[in-house]
């Protein structure tokens, strides 16, 4: 599947112009995948509309949800027409400064609230591609300093995430580029509308979770592209202000309701393994 840049209400256009072009030198176009490496909610109407909007691959990472039912999840969805890629968007740090890492290609669950030292040897130990979501977004990510630090052990910075304003997105280009780290765009979809309004494209075919992996660690040429006019715009408000809803009753459920988190370093299920990092 192939993208072209186009301009006008509902085509694509691109969100990262730094971005090579999916073509190939001798002009003809390359084998491509269109790729949404970050949604957050998954059932049978978002991937009807992951394939109307001619997605190949979702990347499907829920808060406060572990490895084995994310897994499970992902593979109910898969198809032939879309493969969905279960991941983890790891709190590392305390619940008031916590650094988001996404974490695509574990074998082995990791929880959350672990420092950012314990999370990356993990992640580097699986083989896992590391990015960086949303920078130098709220209290809730990675700031400049310490992707400069580890860039030796982040694949990709996302450079366009469709819930954070444009500003943030502009500024995350110039951090990706400063930290000579290849970019990535994401839906960041809360909401079903919002799938398929950023994606990356790569300039190779990807079938598997290992090739998306591959394609992640070895930096492969990409192109990050979102869609335009009005809607689009439209979905972009909705979903940020979805945010009211995650920081209120959302937090008010999972602090006070629901117990401890089931990603909690604390839970039995990761059997006292990351005593050592846990923050909390």
């Amino acid at each position: 599947m192939t993208d072209t840049a186009a301009s006008g209400p509902n085509q694509t256009s691109d969100a990262d112009s730094n971005v090579a072009a999916a073509v190939r030198a001798d002009g003809d176009t390359a084998t491509t995948t269109r790729v949404d490496p970050h949604v957050k909610i998954l059932n049978e109407r978002v991937v009807t509309r992951a394939k109307a909007r001619g997605l190949d691959v979702l990347v499907y990472a829920p808060h406060f949800v572990r490895l084995p039912t994310i897994r499970e999840r992902a593979e109910r969805f898969s198809d032939d027409d879309l493969l969905v890629v279960p991941a983890r968007e790891v709190f590392t740090g305390s619940w008031r400064n916590r650094n988001h890492v996404l974490a695509i290609g574990l074998s082995e669950p990791v929880p959350d609230f672990i420092s950012l030292d314990g999370a990356l040897a993990e992640f580097d130990r699986q083989d896992a591609a590391v990015l960086v979501p949303h920078p130098n977004f709220l209290n809730v990510s990675l700031d400049r300093e310490t992707i400069a630090a580890y860039a030796e052990r982040i694949h990709a910075v996302e450079t366009h995430n469709f819930k954070v304003p444009s500003r943030q997105n502009r500024h995350a280009r110039t951090l990706a580029n400063d930290v000579d780290l290849p970019g990535f765009g994401s839906s960041y979809a809360h909401l079903r509308g919002s799938v398929g309004e950023v994606w990356t494209t790569f300039e190779r075919a990807i079938d598997s979770v290992t090739d998306l992996v591959d394609a992640l660690r070895e930096q492969a040429p990409r192109r990050v592209l979102r869609r335009s006019g009005l809607s689009h715009t439209v979905r972009g408000l909705t979903e940020f202000a979805h945010l009211g809803y995650e920081n209120s009753w959302g937090k008010i459920d999972r602090l006070f309701l629901s117990g401890m988190e089931p990603t909690h370093p604390g839970h039995v299920a990761y059997e006292n393994r990351f005593d050592d990092v846990r923050e909390y």
